[in-house]
Protein backbone atom coordinates (compact mmCIF):
# COMPACT_ATOMS: atom_id res chain seq x y z
CA UNK A 1 0.00 0.00 0.00
CA UNK A 2 1.26 3.25 -1.17
CA UNK A 3 1.21 6.21 1.30
CA UNK A 4 -1.37 8.09 -0.95
CA UNK A 5 -3.43 5.07 -0.19
CA UNK A 6 -2.87 4.84 3.69
CA UNK A 7 -4.23 8.71 3.56
CA UNK A 8 -7.26 7.86 1.65
CA UNK A 9 -8.02 5.13 4.18
CA UNK A 10 -7.81 7.52 7.36
CA UNK A 11 -10.00 10.03 5.53
CA UNK A 12 -12.31 7.37 5.01
CA UNK A 13 -12.22 5.77 8.43
CA UNK A 14 -12.74 9.18 10.20
CA UNK A 15 -15.80 10.02 7.74
CA UNK A 16 -16.98 6.72 8.79
CA UNK A 17 -16.77 7.20 12.43
CA UNK A 18 -18.26 10.61 11.84
CA UNK A 19 -15.16 12.69 12.99
CA UNK A 20 -15.79 14.38 9.25
CA UNK A 21 -18.69 15.19 6.76
CA UNK A 22 -18.71 13.65 3.05
CA UNK A 23 -18.42 17.44 2.15
CA UNK A 24 -14.66 17.33 4.03
CA UNK A 25 -14.36 14.00 3.16
CA UNK A 26 -14.60 14.86 -0.38
CA UNK A 27 -12.69 18.02 -0.81
CA UNK A 28 -9.71 16.84 1.03
CA UNK A 29 -9.88 13.69 -1.49
CA UNK A 30 -10.50 15.91 -4.49
CA UNK A 31 -13.54 14.09 -5.45
CA UNK A 32 -17.03 14.29 -5.26
CA UNK A 33 -19.46 13.24 -2.77
CA UNK A 34 -21.11 10.32 -4.63
CA UNK A 35 -17.86 9.10 -4.58
CA UNK A 36 -16.51 9.38 -1.00
CA UNK A 37 -20.30 6.84 -0.57
CA UNK A 38 -18.66 4.46 -2.82
CA UNK A 39 -15.55 4.38 -1.22
CA UNK A 40 -17.59 4.30 1.89
CA UNK A 41 -19.57 1.00 0.76
CA UNK A 42 -16.29 -0.49 -0.66
CA UNK A 43 -14.72 0.03 2.98
CA UNK A 44 -17.69 -2.16 4.36
CA UNK A 45 -17.72 -4.82 1.78
CA UNK A 46 -13.80 -5.54 1.09
CA UNK A 47 -11.85 -4.27 4.18
CA UNK A 48 -9.01 -1.94 3.94
CA UNK A 49 -8.02 -3.28 0.40
CA UNK A 50 -10.72 -1.37 -0.59
CA UNK A 51 -8.35 1.97 -1.45
CA UNK A 52 -5.65 -0.32 -3.37
CA UNK A 53 -6.08 -0.15 -7.20
CA UNK A 54 -7.82 -3.17 -8.90
CA UNK A 55 -4.63 -3.68 -11.20
CA UNK A 56 -1.93 -3.63 -8.80
CA UNK A 57 0.70 -6.33 -9.09
CA UNK A 58 -1.28 -7.62 -12.65
CA UNK A 59 0.14 -6.76 -16.23
CA UNK A 60 -0.30 -3.89 -17.60
CA UNK A 61 -2.80 -4.08 -20.54
CA UNK A 62 -0.66 -1.34 -22.40
CA UNK A 63 2.63 -3.15 -22.08
CA UNK A 64 4.24 -4.03 -25.64
CA UNK A 65 4.37 -7.96 -26.04
CA UNK A 66 8.19 -8.95 -25.36
CA UNK A 67 8.77 -10.44 -28.23
CA UNK A 68 8.42 -7.04 -29.99
CA UNK A 69 10.82 -5.56 -27.47
CA UNK A 70 13.32 -8.63 -28.54
CA UNK A 71 13.36 -7.99 -32.41
CA UNK A 72 13.14 -4.10 -31.81
CA UNK A 73 16.61 -4.69 -29.86
CA UNK A 74 17.96 -7.06 -32.42
CA UNK A 75 17.59 -4.90 -35.32
CA UNK A 76 18.76 -1.84 -33.24
CA UNK A 77 22.26 -4.34 -32.49
CA UNK A 78 23.11 -4.52 -36.59
CA UNK A 79 26.25 -2.31 -37.03
CA UNK A 80 24.06 -0.01 -39.06
CA UNK A 81 22.39 1.23 -36.46
CA UNK A 82 25.72 1.52 -34.41
CA UNK A 83 25.39 5.08 -32.24
CA UNK A 84 21.79 6.06 -33.09
CA UNK A 85 19.84 8.15 -30.60
CA UNK A 86 16.33 6.89 -28.89
CA UNK A 87 14.59 9.17 -31.48
CA UNK A 88 16.36 8.57 -34.25
CA UNK A 89 16.06 4.85 -33.54
CA UNK A 90 12.22 5.00 -32.98
CA UNK A 91 11.97 6.62 -36.21
CA UNK A 92 13.85 4.07 -37.95
CA UNK A 93 11.76 1.17 -36.06
CA UNK A 94 8.59 3.15 -37.62
CA UNK A 95 9.21 3.73 -41.01
CA UNK A 96 11.81 0.45 -42.22
CA UNK A 97 10.20 -2.20 -39.71
CA UNK A 98 7.08 -1.32 -38.98
CA UNK A 99 7.12 -1.17 -34.63
CA UNK A 100 5.26 1.79 -33.42
CA UNK A 101 6.70 2.36 -30.35
CA UNK A 102 7.21 5.32 -28.49
CA UNK A 103 10.78 7.42 -27.85
CA UNK A 104 10.84 7.04 -24.14
CA UNK A 105 10.15 3.43 -24.07
CA UNK A 106 12.75 2.85 -27.28
CA UNK A 107 15.29 4.40 -24.44
CA UNK A 108 14.49 1.97 -22.16
CA UNK A 109 15.16 -0.90 -24.43
CA UNK A 110 18.21 0.29 -26.13
CA UNK A 111 19.83 1.03 -22.49
CA UNK A 112 18.29 -2.67 -21.13
CA UNK A 113 20.21 -4.26 -24.13
CA UNK A 114 23.21 -1.87 -23.39
CA UNK A 115 23.06 -0.03 -27.11
CA UNK A 116 23.04 3.43 -25.24
CA UNK A 117 23.75 5.19 -22.31
CA UNK A 118 22.32 8.24 -20.80
CA UNK A 119 24.78 11.15 -20.63
CA UNK A 120 24.79 13.05 -17.46
CA UNK A 121 23.34 16.95 -17.57
CA UNK A 122 26.02 19.56 -18.15
CA UNK A 123 25.62 22.43 -16.44
CA UNK A 124 26.94 25.33 -19.53
CA UNK A 125 27.78 28.98 -19.49
CA UNK A 126 24.38 30.81 -20.12
CA UNK A 127 24.04 32.53 -23.43
CA UNK A 128 22.13 35.24 -24.76
CA UNK A 129 20.21 34.01 -28.07
CA UNK A 130 20.41 36.93 -31.26
CA UNK A 131 16.65 37.62 -32.14
CA UNK A 132 15.41 35.75 -35.08
CA UNK A 133 14.86 38.34 -38.15
CA UNK A 134 11.48 38.87 -38.74
CA UNK A 135 10.63 38.21 -42.15
CA UNK A 136 11.86 35.06 -44.36
CA UNK A 137 14.31 36.11 -46.54
CA UNK A 138 15.79 39.19 -44.75
CA UNK A 139 19.00 37.21 -43.57
CA UNK A 140 20.49 33.75 -44.97
CA UNK A 141 22.95 32.46 -43.66
CA UNK A 142 25.93 30.27 -45.44
CA UNK A 143 28.52 28.13 -45.07
CA UNK A 144 29.92 24.68 -45.79
CA UNK A 145 30.99 22.16 -43.67
CA UNK A 146 34.00 19.80 -44.45
CA UNK A 147 33.03 16.02 -42.67
CA UNK A 148 33.99 12.60 -43.72
CA UNK A 149 30.21 12.36 -44.86
CA UNK A 150 30.29 8.84 -46.38
CA UNK A 151 32.16 7.38 -43.35
CA UNK A 152 34.85 6.05 -45.95
CA UNK A 153 32.37 4.78 -48.30
CA UNK A 154 33.37 6.71 -50.92
CA UNK A 155 35.23 10.49 -52.08
CA UNK A 156 36.01 13.45 -49.67
CA UNK A 157 32.64 15.50 -49.88
CA UNK A 158 31.99 19.43 -48.57
CA UNK A 159 28.37 20.15 -47.65
CA UNK A 160 27.33 23.86 -48.90
CA UNK A 161 24.15 25.12 -46.65
CA UNK A 162 21.52 28.09 -46.94
CA UNK A 163 19.22 28.25 -43.79
CA UNK A 164 17.18 31.33 -43.73
CA UNK A 165 17.50 33.10 -39.93
CA UNK A 166 13.53 33.82 -39.74
CA UNK A 167 12.35 30.38 -40.27
CA UNK A 168 15.45 28.22 -40.47
CA UNK A 169 14.30 26.87 -43.91
CA UNK A 170 17.28 24.82 -45.10
CA UNK A 171 18.73 24.53 -48.93
CA UNK A 172 21.65 22.70 -49.44
CA UNK A 173 23.84 20.21 -51.63
CA UNK A 174 26.95 18.18 -51.50
CA UNK A 175 30.13 19.19 -54.09
CA UNK A 176 33.50 18.01 -54.70
CA UNK A 177 35.75 20.84 -53.56
CA UNK A 178 34.30 24.38 -51.78
CA UNK A 179 35.50 26.85 -54.52
CA UNK A 180 34.05 29.84 -56.12
CA UNK A 181 32.64 28.12 -58.61
CA UNK A 182 30.68 25.65 -56.43
CA UNK A 183 29.67 28.28 -54.26
CA UNK A 184 28.24 30.44 -57.33
CA UNK A 185 26.10 27.10 -58.78
CA UNK A 186 24.82 26.97 -55.40
CA UNK A 187 23.88 30.14 -54.93
CA UNK A 188 22.50 30.53 -58.56
CA UNK A 189 20.26 27.12 -57.32
CA UNK A 190 18.85 29.52 -54.44
CA UNK A 191 17.82 31.95 -56.51
CA UNK A 192 15.92 30.03 -58.98
CA UNK A 193 14.24 28.65 -56.55
CA UNK A 194 13.25 31.53 -54.12
CA UNK A 195 14.64 35.10 -55.38
CA UNK A 196 16.82 37.48 -54.34
CA UNK A 197 17.16 37.69 -50.35
CA UNK A 198 17.81 40.97 -48.40
CA UNK A 199 21.03 39.91 -46.95
CA UNK A 200 23.62 36.70 -47.07
CA UNK A 201 25.52 36.43 -43.60
CA UNK A 202 28.65 34.45 -43.78
CA UNK A 203 31.98 34.26 -42.43
CA UNK A 204 35.07 35.96 -43.82
CA UNK A 205 36.51 33.07 -45.65
CA UNK A 206 38.25 34.44 -48.91
CA UNK A 207 35.67 33.24 -51.25
CA UNK A 208 33.60 36.22 -50.04
CA UNK A 209 36.62 38.83 -48.45
CA UNK A 210 39.65 39.83 -50.16
CA UNK A 211 42.05 39.89 -47.18
CA UNK A 212 44.79 42.74 -47.36
CA UNK A 213 48.66 40.85 -47.72
CA UNK A 214 51.17 41.56 -45.16
CA UNK A 215 55.36 41.08 -45.01
CA UNK A 216 55.81 39.14 -42.45
CA UNK A 217 56.33 40.27 -39.60
CA UNK A 218 54.53 43.73 -40.69
CA UNK A 219 51.71 46.00 -38.37
CA UNK A 220 49.55 48.30 -39.09
CA UNK A 221 50.01 49.93 -35.77
CA UNK A 222 47.12 51.39 -35.31
CA UNK A 223 46.55 52.49 -38.97
CA UNK A 224 43.05 51.08 -40.76
CA UNK A 225 42.89 48.35 -43.38
CA UNK A 226 43.39 49.32 -47.13
CA UNK A 227 40.13 48.88 -49.02
CA UNK A 228 40.32 45.93 -50.92
CA UNK A 229 38.50 45.09 -53.90
CA UNK A 230 35.84 42.58 -54.03
CA UNK A 231 35.76 38.81 -54.88
CA UNK A 232 34.19 36.96 -57.66
CA UNK A 233 31.48 35.93 -55.38
CA UNK A 234 31.37 39.44 -53.95
CA UNK A 235 31.05 41.15 -57.10
CA UNK A 236 28.06 38.98 -58.25
CA UNK A 237 26.09 40.33 -54.86
CA UNK A 238 27.05 43.69 -55.26
CA UNK A 239 25.31 43.37 -59.67
CA UNK A 240 22.54 41.01 -57.89
CA UNK A 241 21.79 44.19 -54.97
CA UNK A 242 22.21 41.43 -52.18
CA UNK A 243 23.82 42.61 -49.56
CA UNK A 244 26.75 40.85 -47.63
CA UNK A 245 27.46 40.61 -43.77
CA UNK A 246 30.36 39.40 -42.36
CA UNK A 247 30.40 37.35 -39.03
CA UNK A 248 33.38 38.15 -36.54
CA UNK A 249 33.14 34.34 -35.13
CA UNK A 250 31.58 30.83 -35.39
CA UNK A 251 29.31 31.84 -32.64
CA UNK A 252 27.98 34.59 -34.36
CA UNK A 253 26.55 32.47 -37.16
CA UNK A 254 25.29 29.68 -34.67
CA UNK A 255 21.99 28.97 -36.30
CA UNK A 256 23.80 27.33 -39.66
CA UNK A 257 26.73 26.24 -36.97
CA UNK A 258 24.04 23.87 -35.34
CA UNK A 259 22.52 22.71 -38.62
CA UNK A 260 25.78 21.09 -39.35
CA UNK A 261 25.83 19.50 -36.17
CA UNK A 262 22.52 17.92 -36.42
CA UNK A 263 23.45 17.07 -40.47
CA UNK A 264 26.69 14.81 -38.88
CA UNK A 265 24.74 13.06 -36.76
CA UNK A 266 21.34 12.35 -38.28
CA UNK A 267 22.19 12.88 -42.03
CA UNK A 268 25.38 10.24 -41.97
CA UNK A 269 23.41 7.69 -40.39
CA UNK A 270 20.59 8.13 -42.84
CA UNK A 271 23.05 7.79 -45.56
CA UNK A 272 24.64 4.68 -44.06
CA UNK A 273 21.55 3.04 -43.78
CA UNK A 274 20.89 3.88 -47.21
CA UNK A 275 24.05 2.70 -48.35
CA UNK A 276 25.00 6.02 -50.04
CA UNK A 277 28.57 5.74 -51.69
CA UNK A 278 28.54 8.83 -54.41
CA UNK A 279 27.99 12.29 -54.51
CA UNK A 280 25.29 11.80 -56.78
CA UNK A 281 23.58 9.33 -54.53
CA UNK A 282 23.97 11.90 -51.62
CA UNK A 283 22.63 15.06 -53.28
CA UNK A 284 19.68 12.53 -54.16
CA UNK A 285 19.26 11.70 -50.46
CA UNK A 286 19.72 15.26 -49.76
CA UNK A 287 16.62 16.22 -51.32
CA UNK A 288 14.47 13.44 -51.05
CA UNK A 289 14.83 12.52 -47.63
CA UNK A 290 16.80 15.04 -45.24
CA UNK A 291 16.22 18.07 -46.20
CA UNK A 292 11.68 17.52 -46.61
CA UNK A 293 12.13 15.92 -43.21
CA UNK A 294 14.48 19.17 -41.55
CA UNK A 295 12.15 21.94 -43.53
CA UNK A 296 8.70 20.02 -42.27
CA UNK A 297 9.86 19.49 -38.64
CA UNK A 298 12.35 21.78 -37.45
CA UNK A 299 11.12 25.22 -39.01
CA UNK A 300 8.93 28.08 -37.70
CA UNK A 301 6.75 30.78 -38.45
CA UNK A 302 8.16 33.86 -39.04
CA UNK A 303 6.86 36.80 -37.20
CA UNK A 304 5.74 38.63 -39.80
CA UNK A 305 4.09 36.90 -43.22
CA UNK A 306 5.28 39.13 -45.64
CA UNK A 307 8.26 37.15 -47.94
CA UNK A 308 11.47 39.71 -48.29
CA UNK A 309 12.74 37.99 -51.02
CA UNK A 310 12.90 39.81 -54.39
CA UNK A 311 12.30 38.37 -57.77
CA UNK A 312 15.39 38.61 -60.46
CA UNK A 313 14.68 41.47 -63.25
CA UNK A 314 15.07 40.82 -66.53
CA UNK A 315 18.20 42.56 -67.06
CA UNK A 316 20.16 40.39 -64.14
CA UNK A 317 21.41 37.71 -66.47
CA UNK A 318 22.65 34.69 -63.56
CA UNK A 319 25.04 33.03 -66.42
CA UNK A 320 27.18 36.73 -67.07
CA UNK A 321 26.98 37.63 -63.29
CA UNK A 322 27.62 33.85 -61.78
CA UNK A 323 31.02 33.90 -63.83
CA UNK A 324 34.31 34.85 -62.85
CA UNK A 325 34.72 38.22 -64.48
CA UNK A 326 37.70 39.96 -65.07
CA UNK A 327 38.78 43.37 -67.23
CA UNK A 328 41.25 42.87 -70.27
CA UNK A 329 42.29 45.92 -73.15
CA UNK A 330 41.68 45.24 -76.74
CA UNK A 331 44.95 44.87 -78.67
CA UNK A 332 45.30 46.96 -82.09
CA UNK A 333 44.92 43.94 -83.67
CA UNK A 334 41.99 43.97 -82.15
CA UNK A 335 42.68 40.23 -80.01
CA UNK A 336 43.09 40.29 -76.23
CA UNK A 337 44.76 37.63 -74.06
CA UNK A 338 43.03 35.78 -71.37
CA UNK A 339 44.11 33.24 -68.95
CA UNK A 340 46.82 31.98 -71.30
CA UNK A 341 44.68 32.20 -74.51
CA UNK A 342 44.51 34.65 -77.10
CA UNK A 343 41.14 35.61 -78.54
CA UNK A 344 40.17 37.10 -81.92
CA UNK A 345 37.27 39.45 -82.23
CA UNK A 346 35.32 38.84 -84.95
CA UNK A 347 35.58 41.38 -87.91
CA UNK A 348 31.73 41.77 -87.94
CA UNK A 349 32.25 42.77 -84.63
CA UNK A 350 34.61 45.53 -85.20
CA UNK A 351 33.08 49.18 -83.91
CA UNK A 352 34.28 52.60 -83.18
CA UNK A 353 36.00 52.72 -80.13
CA UNK A 354 36.77 49.51 -79.53
CA UNK A 355 40.33 49.31 -80.58
CA UNK A 356 42.25 50.09 -77.21
CA UNK A 357 39.39 49.77 -75.15
CA UNK A 358 38.59 48.08 -72.26
CA UNK A 359 35.63 45.18 -72.12
CA UNK A 360 34.65 42.81 -69.68
CA UNK A 361 35.90 39.29 -69.83
CA UNK A 362 33.58 36.39 -68.38
CA UNK A 363 34.35 33.03 -68.35
CA UNK A 364 30.81 30.69 -67.40
CA UNK A 365 30.28 28.50 -65.27
CA UNK A 366 29.82 26.28 -68.12
CA UNK A 367 33.50 26.85 -69.55
CA UNK A 368 32.33 29.53 -72.27
CA UNK A 369 33.89 32.64 -72.54
CA UNK A 370 32.40 36.05 -73.19
CA UNK A 371 33.25 39.48 -74.02
CA UNK A 372 30.99 42.15 -73.40
CA UNK A 373 32.05 46.36 -74.28
CA UNK A 374 30.01 48.54 -73.10
CA UNK A 375 26.31 46.84 -73.49
CA UNK A 376 27.12 44.71 -76.44
CA UNK A 377 28.71 40.94 -76.71
CA UNK A 378 31.05 40.41 -79.38
CA UNK A 379 31.63 36.74 -81.27
CA UNK A 380 34.92 35.87 -80.38
CA UNK A 381 37.17 32.82 -81.35
CA UNK A 382 40.41 31.03 -80.15
CA UNK A 383 43.42 31.32 -81.98
CA UNK A 384 46.81 30.07 -81.65
CA UNK A 385 49.51 31.68 -80.23
CA UNK A 386 52.46 31.57 -82.41
CA UNK A 387 55.46 30.20 -80.48
CA UNK A 388 58.71 31.34 -80.42
CA UNK A 389 61.82 29.84 -81.51
CA UNK A 390 63.92 27.65 -79.58
CA UNK A 391 67.24 29.60 -78.27
CA UNK A 392 70.57 27.63 -79.27
CA UNK A 393 72.45 26.45 -76.57
CA UNK A 394 75.86 27.90 -76.40
CA UNK A 395 78.41 25.42 -75.11
CA UNK A 396 80.35 26.88 -72.42
CA UNK A 397 82.94 25.60 -70.06
CA UNK A 398 82.45 23.49 -66.94
CA UNK A 399 82.04 25.92 -63.59
CA UNK A 400 85.49 26.49 -61.82
CA UNK A 401 84.63 25.86 -58.10
CA UNK A 402 84.49 28.94 -56.35
CA UNK A 403 87.59 28.46 -54.17
CA UNK A 404 90.12 28.24 -57.46
CA UNK A 405 91.27 31.59 -58.83
CA UNK A 406 91.40 32.01 -62.59
CA UNK A 407 95.55 32.84 -63.52
CA UNK A 408 96.79 34.43 -66.41
CA UNK A 409 98.76 31.79 -68.94
CA UNK A 410 100.86 34.13 -70.93
CA UNK A 411 104.00 33.28 -69.52
CA UNK A 412 103.45 29.16 -69.24
CA UNK A 413 106.57 27.11 -70.32
CA UNK A 414 108.90 30.22 -70.00
CA UNK A 415 112.20 29.55 -68.55
CA UNK A 416 114.23 32.06 -67.58
CA UNK A 417 117.76 30.19 -67.69
CA UNK A 418 117.30 29.02 -71.33
CA UNK A 419 115.82 32.80 -72.54
CA UNK A 420 118.16 34.88 -74.54
CA UNK A 421 120.08 37.95 -72.77
CA UNK A 422 117.75 41.45 -73.21
CA UNK A 423 120.61 42.87 -75.98
CA UNK A 424 120.70 39.50 -78.22
CA UNK A 425 116.30 40.29 -78.08
CA UNK A 426 116.51 43.62 -78.61
CA UNK A 427 119.43 43.04 -81.56
CA UNK A 428 117.53 40.24 -83.40
CA UNK A 429 114.20 42.41 -83.04
CA UNK A 430 116.05 45.12 -85.08
CA UNK A 431 116.06 47.68 -82.40
CA UNK A 432 118.32 50.96 -83.51
CA UNK A 433 120.00 51.20 -80.07
CA UNK A 434 120.91 47.79 -80.15
CA UNK A 435 123.59 48.02 -82.01
CA UNK A 436 125.63 50.83 -79.78
CA UNK A 437 125.76 48.82 -76.80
Amino acid sequence: MTQEERDRLGTLKETKKGLKTQREAAEELGVSERHVRRLLQGLWERGDKSVIHGRTGKRSNRKIDETVQRRATQILSRKVYRDFGPTLAAEYLRQDHEIEVGRETVRQWMMEGKLWRARKERVEEVHLWRPRRSRYGELVQWDTSEHDWLEGRGEKLYLIAMIDDATSRLWARFVRHDSTEENMRMLWSYLEQHGRPQTFYTDKASLFQTAEKLRRGQRRDGQDAAEMGPTQIGRALQELGIGWQAAHSPQAKGRVERTFQTAQDRLVKGMRVAKVTMIEQANQYLEREYLPWWNRTLTVSAAKKEDAHRALDKSQNLAAVLSHVEARQVRNDYTLKFQGQLYQIERQEIRAGLRGADVRVEKRLEGSVAVRFRQWYLAVKRCEMASRPAAEKKTTEPPRPPSAKRRSDWNKNFDLKKAPKIWQAASSSGWPGAASD
